[in-house]
């Protein structure tokens, strides 16, 4: 159970009132917290063609986008643990990111240009994940291709780890990397997910 579903039980218990209600209060509570600067990290529940995406940012920005096959409560306490407790379902931080997404999806947008928090990468993935959106929308390059663009053509490897666990995806396309003889590899949202977004680059 996240912080916000223990907020709402709570708050059901002590004033039973409508949904409706409830939610203009979790959203004036959200609105209070950014005032004062003590939401540290917002997020919102976004449809895509890939499955339902979470998506969080800090004051500084995006931080993180989570597929639902990552278990998004399980994504949640991760981010509370490694970022702040103080989190909150807040969609209004994130307009940006979800206006920027559903343009992508539709093919009307090939780069993203957001900003972006960076803290849930570091070393080597950082370097990695840095250099990923030199890869040309619509096109594909090798796992070996992108570890001699990070300056270390021996890490294969680790280029790979790095995409597994790219906090980022999408908005850092790691989608674009696949296998020397041409296979997709995995994929963080699972092959189909890899797939459908080679295709909706392909297609625009």
């Amino acid at each position: 159970m996240t912080i916000n579903d223990e907020l709402d039980d709570a708050l059901a218990r002590a004033f039973p009132v409508s949904p409706d209600h409830l939610e203009n209060l979790h959203r004036r509570l959200a609105t209070e917290a950014e005032a004062e600067g003590i939401l540290d990290v917002s997020y919102r529940i976004v449809d895509s063609p890939v499955g339902t995406l979470l998506l969080a940012a800090t004051t500084i920005g995006l931080v993180r986008v989570a597929f639902e096959t990552e278990d998004h409560d399980v994504v949640l306490e991760d981010l509370t643990r490694r970022i702040s407790p103080r989190i909150l379902h807040a969609p209004a931080r994130l307009d940006s990111v979800a206006t920027a997404l559903d343009e992508y999806f539709s093919g009307a947008r090939r780069t993203f240009g957001l900003p972006l928090d960076w803290r849930l990468s570091s070393g080597f993935r950082s370097t990695v994940l840095r250099r990923l959106p030199e890869i040309t929308y619509g096109r594909t390059t090798s796992y070996a291709a992108v570890a001699k663009l990070a300056d270390n053509p021996k890490a294969v490897r680790a280029v790979g780890s790095a995409c597994a666990t790219n906090p980022l995806p999408i908005v850092i396309p790691c989608h674009r990397v696949i296998r020397s003889d041409g296979a997709l590899g995995e994929y963080l949202g699972g092959v189909h997910a890899k797939q459908t977004l080679l295709e909706i680059e392909a297609s625009a």
